[in-house]
């Protein structure tokens, strides 16, 4: 009897021991696969900070106790702040979950009749979705705002052979200007850097041409902007919703106000 008890151990043991090599195996994988979407995500804000440069003064902003954020108590964001001289705000968001990497870039103008710019990066394992929007946060849409949105889409129609993605409807719809939702795997990150890159160089280019806004102007688009900003608050986003449940409307208005948008220092 004790001879089979041993025996049944040394089986069980045996099991526990493959089960327990099976998740080293499989921790050890997710690792390697988050190292090198870390560096694909880094490779990418670097990459928008570097088009920035080359055409505007960047200049760090202190973005204070929203420089590092846990968020459902997993999700520790690395946020940054940015002034780009005659534009307005930057911000960026970086978040390391192991399983998920992600990279949120938005610029909100100020100084000039731009669109506002909002990329979403997700790198879910080998996985890819990149979200790059223009929302028409702007009181007249002249003949240069035009031609700035028909360069967007020229652009966009170089990348058609990525994965389409297809979103849900939001509140905000009749904001959107040009979109591209696109997808795909480790093998799309040089193309989705690109269709970024590309996409900021068009509007930083033809931007450079628009006229710096008049202080009644200036206070016009801050208006338009804030009823987009506070419009997330009050009828919800996809990532609104999870700081709003996280920090509550009051918190994530600050935090949208001096960081994300950056709309209370316009």
């Amino acid at each position: 009897m004790e001879k089979k008890k041993g025996k049944g151990k040394k089986v069980l043991f045996a099991v526990l021991g493959s089960i327990l090599a099976l998740i080293l195996m499989v921790v050890i994988v997710a690792a390697v696969i988050a190292g090198k979407n870390v560096k694909a995500m880094d490779s990418c804000v670097e990459a928008v900070l570097a088009e920035l440069s080359q055409e505007h003064t960047v200049t760090p902003v202190d973005p204070g106790e929203y420089k590092q954020m846990t968020i459902s108590g997993c999700m520790k964001f690395n946020v940054e702040q940015y002034d780009i001289e005659d534009v307005g705000n930057l911000s960026v968001m970086r978040v390391n979950m192991g399983v998920m990497q992600m990279a949120t870039v938005v610029i909100t103008p100020q100084d000039k009749n731009l669109p506002l710019l909002s990329a979403d990066f997700m790198y879910i394992l080998s996985n890819r979705k990149a979200y790059l929007e223009f929302y028409d946060v702007v009181a007249e849409k002249d003949e240069q705002y035009v031609t700035l949105l028909d360069g967007l889409k020229e652009v966009h129609r170089n990348y058609a052979h990525l994965e389409n993605i297809t979103t849900s409807p939001a509140w905000y719809e009749h904001l959107l200007t040009v979109t591209v939702y696109k997808g795909g795997n480790t093998k799309a990150d040089p193309d989705l850097e690109k269709m970024l890159v590309d996409s900021l160089h068009v509007y930083l280019t033809h931007g450079k041409e628009f006229p710096l806004l008049t202080e009644e102007q200036r206070a016009e688009k801050l208006q338009i902007t804030v009823e987009y900003t506070d419009g997330l608050i009050e009828k919800g986003g996809i990532s609104t919703d999870v700081f709003k449940k996280e920090l509550g409307d009051e918190e994530t208005k600050k935090f949208f106000d001096a960081v994300f948008f950056g709309t209370a220092a316009a």
